[in-house]
């Protein structure tokens, strides 16, 4: 894995932000107290972080903060090797909100706690996404907060942090403004133009492995191929999400699923079309006949 002569590399020049009305900005903000960067550790946010560590990106952040959301151990091992020796230049704190999604799923269950709603899919469409915001919006926004030296009812002054978010140019409809109004979003990769297939490029280029995509092991915005991932390669965290799934329809008057076909996870057909012999079908055009 490569490290950077923090040295050698000549940093961009730094462009004057234009601060939108809702807390968003394009380009750096002047004045900015803290720069934080929201790392959740899938390809994104790790080019964000890597690009500034090679002052491709600037001003240098201050820090990067990664919360807690019951990752995939691929990622777990992406933030070890991000947080190790001198692959950033600037600290990499893990921070939580001091308990698991998925215990209060459990809790709920159980009858001795409330719950949390994640984006489970039922017959009336796709629910409401909490947990995002629960557990790792507000969990970031409070280290900030800390970190500036204020206390949970004091104000802070608007523009006092910068917050870095990782969306590239194929989740452009995920950037907006920040919740709080001390707080102001950046959005460096779309600054630059760079889409998902970019940052890979990015990465292989400069000798960096690929990680997989940041998701909690039980998030629903899953796609069969990592769904199949997960089961032949962290069995143990795919038992957790078929656990969390069944418990999804205990708890809920609509039952919920964690895949889009309305099907227990455990009997979802995973198979790709060439285990299910549709290989052939899906590539012949030619109108045989047969």
């Amino acid at each position: 894995m490569t490290s950077v002569d923090f040295e050698l590399v000549a940093s961009p020049a730094v462009r004057t932000a234009r601060v939108r009305r809702g807390g968003w900005s394009w380009g750096p903000v002047q004045g900015a107290k803290l720069r934080a960067l929201s790392l959740g550790a899938g390809i994104q946010s790790t080019t964000l972080a890597l690009m500034a560590a090679h002052r491709e990106i600037g001003p240098m952040p201050d820090l990067a903060l990664s919360a807690d959301m019951e990752e995939l151990d691929a990622t777990e091992a992406n933030i070890q090797f991000l947080s190790s020796g001198n692959v950033l230049p600037y600290p990499l704190e893990r921070i939580s909100k001091g308990r698991l999604l998925s215990d209060d799923i459990r809790h709920r269950a159980a009858g001795t706690g409330r719950g949390v709603t994640i984006p489970f899919f039922t017959e009336r469409g796709q629910a409401n996404r909490q947990c995002t915001r629960e557990f790792k919006v507000e969990v970031i926004e409070a280290e900030i907060r800390r970190r500036l030296g204020f206390g949970p009812r004091q104000r802070i002054p608007a523009k006092s942090a910068e917050i870095w978010l990782g969306y590239s140019t194929d989740e452009v409809v995920r950037a907006g403004a920040a919740f709080a109004p001390w707080a102001v979003h950046r959005f460096p990769l779309l600054e630059m133009g760079m889409s998902i297939r970019d940052c890979i490029a990015w990465l292989e280029r400069n000798g960096y492995p690929i990680p997989p995509r940041s998701k909690c092991i039980y998030c629903p915005f899953r796609t069969d191929a990592e769904w199949r991932w997960m089961r032949e390669h962290e069995p143990h965290n795919w038992e957790i999400a078929v656990e969390i799934d069944k418990l999804v329809r205990d708890v809920l008057r609509v039952k919920g699923y964690l895949h889009r076909t309305r099907v227990p996870l455990a009997d979802v057909d995973l198979s790709t079309d060439e285990e299910r012999g549709q290989g052939l079908l899906m590539v012949c055009e030619a109108g045989c006949g047969l």
